[in-house]
């Protein structure tokens, strides 16, 4: 028989939002993501936003472009005069450097984000205070699980 999968590995079918809060990885008080893809090859992934705080989440860099789609509730940016609401498609383009806002009265934001390369965190300043890419997400995501009764293999089904 011929085998043309390449040796690829199955397809992800998964919750993008789910029920189960252990299949949310804290980030930040009020702030947590699920997992959908870790692309270790090409050094990108997909997860799903979630805050249940208001104002800053975060600010950061990214050298790399990334792709968002607002689930719920909405967020803006400090740097930019725009809000994305439900429903709303964002492209941040290589280079840019901005503040993650929600605002007041947003009980819940739920982003999909798809993300090439890393997240550099900066200061007020903007200098650099850390930074995530897809092994640091996955060592993240692996500990979490261990912790709540998962397993740390858990993790295992999200990398490709």
């Amino acid at each position: 028989m011929l085998d043309v999968s390449g040796g690829s590995r199955r397809e992800i079918v998964c919750p993008a939002v789910p029920d189960d809060e252990r299949l949310w990885v804290p980030s930040a008080p009020g702030v947590a993501f699920t997992p959908l893809f870790f692309d270790t090859v090409n050094g990108g992934w997909a997860d799903v936003g979630r805050a249940r705080t208001t104002g800053v989440i975060s600010r950061h860099h990214h050298p790399a472009p990334v792709h968002a789609y607002v689930i719920k509730g909405s967020l803006r940016y400090q740097e930019h005069g725009w809000v994305a609401s439900a429903g709303s498609y964002m492209f941040e383009p290589p280079g840019d450097t901005h503040t993650l806002i929600v605002d007041e009265g947003v009980d819940e934001m739920i982003t999909f984000f798809y993300t090439v390369g890393c997240l550099i965190y900066v200061d007020d300043d903007g200098r650099p205070t850390g930074y995530d890419d897809v092994h640091t997400r996955i060592a993240s995501c692996r500990a979490h699980f261990e912790a709540v009764g998962l397993g740390s293999d858990f993790i295992e089904r999200y990398i490709r």
